[in-house]
């Protein structure tokens, strides 16, 4: 399982904010809004794909 904090934590690594991080992917911005805000749980599987989906397109900054 995977918290809130680790969700935040991905999307940061990006240098997206929370409206770019969801355009990027699809889903709606109060989706991931609530996921960040622990109002929602996202599931595990698609937690692991938007980290797959990050390292591949080499969408991390350093």
């Amino acid at each position: 399982m995977f918290t809130k904090e680790e969700l935040i934590a991905m999307r940061k690594r990006t240098g997206m904010n929370r409206r770019q991080f969801a355009e990027y992917f699809g889903i709606p911005y109060r989706t991931v809004q609530d996921w960040e805000l622990g109002n929602r749980k996202m599931t595990d599987y698609l937690y692991r794909l938007i980290a797959y989906k990050l390292e591949m397109e080499k969408m991390y900054k350093e």
